[in-house]
């Protein structure tokens, strides 16, 4: 057997506060999403027409019409939306740490930074509209 990660999916009621974070952070670009019965937005790196590229998938609630996601992946309360859960953080390897920090700053979003002891990997942790702690890593040669 053979593993890869191929994605990770938020639900959100903010659809709008998922994109802005997700392309004006992060660099990801809204692509194709299948016609699910509800909404959502799926997110690339690279290339959109590859479905394999879209890394992050924003589920969205729909409060007047919770039936479609219902249906699908199944009821959720909204205290589920709170923080992340049993999942700690979503990384990913990075570069470009001077970019990233000035447009952290210029964006107002508040960051923590962090290097892993004996590796020297940079690293840059974030909150995402919905409280998803993303982590950023960075090669010890550009901190």
């Amino acid at each position: 057997m053979s593993l890869a990660l191929s994605h990770f999916s938020i639900r959100s009621l903010d659809l709008d506060a998922c994109e802005r974070f997700y392309t004006q952070v992060l660099g990801l670009r809204v692509g194709p999403r299948p016609p699910f019965p509800f909404p959502g937005l799926w997110l690339y790196e690279g290339d959109t027409s590859v479905w394999g590229n879209a890394l992050v998938h924003i589920i969205g609630i729909d409060r007047n019409d919770p039936e479609g996601l219902k249906g699908y992946l199944g009821d959720r309360g909204l205290g589920s939306l709170d923080h992340t859960g049993s999942v700690d953080h979503i990384a990913f390897s990075a570069t470009g740490l001077a970019q990233m920090r000035s447009t952290l700053q210029g964006l107002g979003l508040e960051v923590r930074e962090r290097t892993v002891p004996h590796l020297g990997l940079r690293q840059l942790f974030l909150d995402d509209p919905n409280g998803v702690v993303i982590e950023l890593n960075y090669p010890a040669e550009e901190a």
